[in-house]
């Protein structure tokens, strides 16, 4: 008789950052307000560095926790891991490195990081983010054959593709063609950070603030909803896939003349389970 593997789960992670300022500077939530609008909005959990302020709103709310992870040289990357495995994590994106490490340097930093997470019970997935070892495709490409190499496995990669898309200045038509170049390395990943963006913008607006889905955003969704085929595609079993909306308020992310970005990050939630959905029914 021939075994049915069980259907993929999708997760999906909120990060506080989209609640910053929210609604306003001065008027800005509380933690407990902001974790409860975060599971009323339908998210599974939290993306966040763990910190003991969050553990009751997690326990109260049923939310799990992605754990986070960020160092420059890896010292002190057993401690920060220790904190993620005592906050109950799973799995924990971690950046790594800094825009001039060489990729030799940042395989060995990543082998060992992956390599304590996995004896504290964690899963450690590296993020493609700007001012890290894998800024650029080139060198994530090349990190990743010398991790294939020294460990005999495939890099296990937090994909943030708004990224290399600006650093490129790819247009929507070429998005999923040049983006989604590494099908195995996506499929092995269990981490996506889907922060919509555009050609010359790294967060792009969701809706125009009257409820309606912007033209960019809607180019963005058609490349959400190749990726997830792409994951979906993968050898099986599939498990679990963890989505975060990773729209931010801070560091010129957002653009005053956007609209707020709570709202939008709610919305992209929404879209991208449509999205998620659609690839579902392209691969069964």
């Amino acid at each position: 008789m021939k075994t049915v593997s069980p259907p993929p789960r999708l997760y999906f992670c909120a990060t506080l950052w989209s609640l910053v300022g929210h609604p306003n500077a001065r008027r800005e939530w509380s933690l407990a307000r902001k974790m409860t609008a975060i599971q009323a909005a339908g998210f599974d959990g939290v993306a966040e560095m763990f910190r003991p302020e969050l553990a009751p709103h997690l326990q109260r709310l049923g939310l799990d926790i992605c754990g986070r992870v960020f160092s420059r040289d890896g010292r002190d990357v057993e401690g920060l891991l220790k904190i993620e495995a005592a906050g109950g994590a799973k799995y924990v994106n971690c950046m790594l490195g800094a825009h001039d490490t060489t990729p030799a340097a940042a395989t060995r930093l990543i082998i060992r990081t992956v390599r304590i997470a996995r004896k504290l019970g964690l899963s450690a997935h590296l993020e493609s983010h700007r001012d890290t070892c894998t800024e650029t495709p080139e060198k994530l490409a090349e990190i990743a054959r010398l991790y294939r190499r020294k460990t005999g496995t495939l890099l296990p990669v937090t994909w943030d593709h708004s990224h290399p898309a600006v650093m490129k200045h790819m247009l929507p038509e070429d998005f999923s063609r040049r983006l989604l170049d590494q099908p195995r390395l996506i499929q092995q990943s269990r981490l996506f950070h889907c922060r919509p963006f555009g050609s010359q913008h790294c967060q792009i607006p969701v809706t125009n603030g009257r409820g309606k889905l912007t033209p960019e955003f809607r180019d963005y969704l058609a490349f959400a909803e190749d990726l997830f085929t792409v994951w979906l595609q993968g050898p099986a079993p599939r498990g679990e896939l963890w989505v975060c909306p990773e729209l931010g308020t801070t560091v010129g992310y957002h653009v005053s003349t956007n609209p707020p970005v709570w709202p939008d990050t709610i919305r992209c939630r929404k879209e991208l389970l449509g999205a998620w959905r659609r690839a579902f029914r392209r691969t069964a």
